[in-house]
């Protein structure tokens, strides 16, 4: 049971548009949307946040390996869940989502780029000239560096989220990896 109420997309309130403009793009109104809508500023800074990011630099499915390393790193099985589903949709197999959510990846770049989204989410922020080195050294240019950032900051937002919400994962069960297996059972979001 989420601790905020689900808002029906169907009903006529203030976040009824924002909702709708979700279901088109989707073809439903997720939980985690319809949790926000409690608040519609909230729900409309989260989607203009993730909006902006997808027309920077990092591609798609780089942002989704973020989100898979930021939402395992916070013990978030909705976020987790959600980003594999659309990790699958836009051709990521299910070894390198794996990959992802232990910071790893095949390829020397994105790997750089996911080991740099650890280091904020561990070091909350205060990362070390290593790390951003590391990063220039596979490639990852300084707008690559602050798009990770961001990235990771809008993750964050919504492994909190969903952390304080409980919010009911609505997609594919994800198993957990056996590192979070051992930590202490969460809510019904399954949120650590």
């Amino acid at each position: 049971m989420s601790r905020l109420p689900l808002v029906d997309p169907n009903q006529s309130s203030a976040a009824k548009p924002l909702l709708d403009a979700v279901t088109k793009k989707l073809g439903r109104a997720p939980n985690l949307t319809r949790a926000m809508a409690n608040a519609p500023a909230v729900l409309k800074a989260y989607l203009e946040f993730s909006g902006a990011l997808a027309g920077g630099v990092l591609p798609a499915r780089t942002r989704e390996l973020v989100a898979l390393a930021v939402g395992e790193e916070n013990g978030c099985d909705y976020c987790v869940a959600a980003h594999t589903a659309i990790g699958g949709s836009l051709g990521l197999s299910p070894d390198a989502m794996l990959d992802a959510r232990a910071a790893r990846a095949a390829d020397p770049k994105a790997a750089a780029v996911l080991r740099l989204a650890r280091a904020v989410v561990v070091k909350r922020g205060r990362t070390s000239d290593a790390d951003v080195n590391d990063a220039r050294a596979a490639g990852v240019s300084d707008a690559e560096i602050a798009e990770t950032v961001a990235a990771v900051a809008l993750n964050v937002f919504t492994n909190w989220f969903n952390l304080v919400a409980e919010t009911p994962v609505d997609f594919p069960d994800v198993p957990r990896l056996a590192a979070r297996e051992t930590s202490a059972a969460g809510a019904s979001c399954g949120c650590r």
